[in-house]
Parts: structure tokens; C-alpha cells; sequence
């Protein structure tokens, strides 16, 4: 069973069509690109599997459960996380505060509240602190722990927004533009990133306009163009597809 299935998704904007009856399964453990040109809907549908925005017709289905009418905060807690293209970061504080806010927003904020002045807070706290640390290295981030968030370099900003969304426990992973303002040796570093979180046991969605990047990562593509998928298929087939090419990659790959 594919841990995401998407069927007939479609999003208006008053009158502006968004997408149009859009289907795309993600399989357990892969890495799935999503592609196309500016305007074609992939931010999106992103924002509609995260739950930001309501589907106007269609329906999602994550691991076996219709997920459709439910808000962010339950897809958050059934392990569906996401990463922003700008980043979410507390700027002004430490990266471990910002890893720390991502354990934070999987435990929810009834069960935090639950333990305000209790015996168990302090032991809470210092498991969580021990947890961000682990993953702080896991991503990249050791010795920049106590780092402001905004003084760190622009690949390590963005290091931090991918160790955030990891830090809710994800069962599937979409990444926005991961690799947006990023230099080779940054983009090298960050694909690299990807392939162990993958390998980690996270399923992973690539909305990503590197097509070098998208070639090399991905097991599959699905390719929209004005709010409609046009193709789907592993990246050779994707190469090669008329369609794909007069809407998208003309000459890049």
C-alpha cells in the first residue's frame, strides 16, 4: 500500500484553478520528485497534503487513513511534516531551541501543558535536549548548537528547517525547495543529507527546480504543468517524455 494517495485533488481560488483533479501515489521509502514550471501547482499541493490549505474536491489518503477534512496538526501527529521554502526558524534563537520547538510541536500543546509544574517537566526537557542534540548531528549541525539561528550560514539555515520537520517524527517528509540560494558545495552537502534521511526510513516528497539535484535523487517523478499532472514516471522516462520536455526541461537535463 503506497503511503500517500491522492486522488482527483483539485484547489480553486475563486476563480483560478489551481489543480485540476490532480492523482500521484508515494510509495513507502522512496524518494518522489515533484516538478514543473512557476505556476504549475506544486506549493500548492504541498499545502494541501499539509492540511494549510482545504481541498475543494478530491481526497488524500495517508497510510491507509483519509485524511482529507483533517487539520495540520493531526497529519503533523500521524507523521506528515513538511519544510517551508523560506525556512521556519526561530531567528533569534539557538538552533537547539529551534530543534527543540519540533519535538515540541509532536508532543502537542495539551500534553506539554499537562506537565507545567510537575515533577516529570525537568526529566521531559532534559530527554528532549539530549534528542535534539542527536539530531543536530545527524543533520550537519554539531558545534552550532548554541548558534543564533540567523547568523548560521545560508546551507546550515537551511539544514536547521529540514532538523525541525524532522524533529516531529515524520513518517513522510515533503521538502520544498530544499536546495533554493544554495551553492554547489552546499547543494552537494544537502543531497547528501537527503539520501540518509531516506535511508533513515523517512519517505521523502522533493518539490525542487535543480534538475541535476531531482535526476540524481529521485526514484520517481510526477511532473504538473498549470495544475494538472502531464507525467509520472522514474527520472529516464521522465527525461524523455515530449510532453515533459516542451513544458518543463527543454534543454536543462
Amino acid at each position: 500500500m503506497p503511503i500517500l494517495e491522492i486522488a482527483n485533488l483539485s484547489k480553486r481560488f475563486g476563480g483560478l484553478k489551481a489543480l485540476d483533479k490532480v492523482g500521484m501515489s508515494v510509495e513507502q521509502g522512496e524518494i518522489h520528485a515533484l516538478i514543473g514550471p512557476n505556476g504549475a501547482g506544486k506549493s500548492t499541493l504541498i499545502n494541501v497534503v499539509a492540511g494549510s490549505f482545504p481541498a475543494t474536491g478530491g481526497k488524500v489518503v495517508f497510510s491507509g487513513a483519509n485524511i482529507t477534512r483533517r487539520g495540520t496538526a493531526a497529519r503533523v501527529k500521524m507523521g506528515l511534516a513538511r519544510t517551508f521554502q523560506s525556512g521556519v526558524l526561530l531567528r533569534e534563537r539557538t538552533v537547539l531551541d529551534n530543534i527543540i520547538m519540533g519535538f515540541n510541536l509532536h508532543m502537542g500543546e495539551s500534553y506539554l501543558g499537562s506537565l507545567l509544574g510537575t515533577p516529570s517537566a525537568r526529566k521531559v526537557l532534559a530527554d528532549t535536549r539530549v534528542k535534539a542534540m542527536e539530531m543536530a548531528g545527524f543533520m550537519g549541525l554539531a558545534g552550532h548548537e548554541n548558534s543564533v539561528a540567523r547568523e548560521l550560514p545560508h546551507g546550515l539555515q537551511r539544514n536547521l528547517g529540514v532538523c525541525i520537520a524532522l524533529a516531529t517524527g515524520p513518517k513522510l517528509l515533503m521538502l520544498d525547495e530544499p536546495l533554493s540560494g544554495m551553492n554547489a558545495t552546499e547543494i552537494s552537502a544537502m543531497m547528501k543529507l537527503i539520501r540518509k534521511v531516506r535511508d533513515d526510513g523517512v519517505t521523502l516528497i522533493l518539490v525542487e527546480h535543480n534538475m541535476k539535484a531531482v535526476m540524481g535523487l529521485s526514484d520517481r517523478i510526477t511532473v504538473l504543468s498549470y495544475g494538472e499532472k502531464i507525467a509520472e514516471g522514474r527520472p529516464a522516462e521522465i527525461q524523455n517524455d515530449q510532453r515533459v520536455i516542451e513544458a518543463y526541461l527543454g534543454s536543462e537535463v
